[in-house]
């Protein structure tokens, strides 16, 4: 399912696909998604997300400060648990954000993935000075002969607006059962536990505030509750486990 570069993909098959960071894949991003699958069922294709690594914003420069709500493989989770069929991974250097977006279409989507249809949303931005919009996409899709539609943006009953921000800011409350509403998931970390003490968080995880928090933890193939404690950057498991864990808060 998760697959890293263009160059490592196999032959070409029958494609729709939707590109961004879709960090958290939020609600929000639940409501493209659905789309996504409904368009690949349609045209009796694969349903594929192009996302990055490192996020765009590391990669220029500007991490400082930067929380992410989902690594790589956090995210390629919660796409398969969603059905959707691939995840690649396209790395995001200076080569990648200055093409063009008609080439990025043309070489990297059409000749490498088979694309024959491609769902953005409301804000979407693609290429070299996010020149890549919806509506330059059309003229775009008309002459590749992909379908192309766009997704309004979302709201949720009691928000404004569905964003990876706005859930950021929730986590960093410490308002866990809301950020799992805005989610459409429990929020999720991922590491290594060794005597007592979870590792190998990603440096840009975001981490909810210091607490204490009942959480449920995945172990080779078993949940079981537990009680983490969380003291900034260190996180502590009260359950007597060790190796690769995932928690769910």
């Amino acid at each position: 399912m998760l697959q890293y570069g263009f160059d490592r993909l196999d032959a070409p098959r029958r494609a729709v696909v939707t590109i961004g960071s879709f960090d958290g894949v939020h609600t929000g991003h639940r409501v493209l998604l659905e789309r996504l699958k409904a368009m690949a069922a349609r045209c009796d294709a694969e349903s594929v997300v192009v996302t990055f690594d490192p996020h765009p914003r590391i990669a220029m420069g500007r991490a400082e400060g930067m929380q992410l709500l989902t690594t790589i493989e956090e995210r390629a989770r919660l796409l398969e648990d969603m059905g959707i069929d691939r995840m690649v991974v396209a790395h995001f250097d200076e080569a990648f954000r200055s093409q063009p977006y008609e080439s990025f279409v043309r070489d990297m989507l059409i000749a490498r993935l088979g694309m024959v249809g491609m769902i953005v949303g409301y804000n979407h931005r693609l290429g070299r000075g996010s020149e890549g919009n919806f509506d330059r996409l059309q003229p775009l899709a008309a002459e590749c002969g992909f379908e192309l539609e766009c997704v309004a943006q979302h709201t949720a009953v009691g928000e404004d607006k569905i964003s990876s921000t706005v859930v950021r800011n929730v986590i960093a409350a410490g308002e866990m059962e809301r950020a799992a509403r805005l989610l459409g998931a429990r929020y999720m970390l991922s590491g290594i536990v060794c005597d007592g003490r979870l590792d190998a968080v990603d440096e840009y995880k975001m981490l909810p505030p210091s607490g204490i928090y009942r959480c449920d933890l995945l172990s080779c193939g078993v949940t079981t509750p537990t009680i983490i404690t969380i003291d900034g950057r260190k996180v502590f498991v009260a359950t007597e486990v060790s190796g690769a864990v995932t928690i769910f808060m």
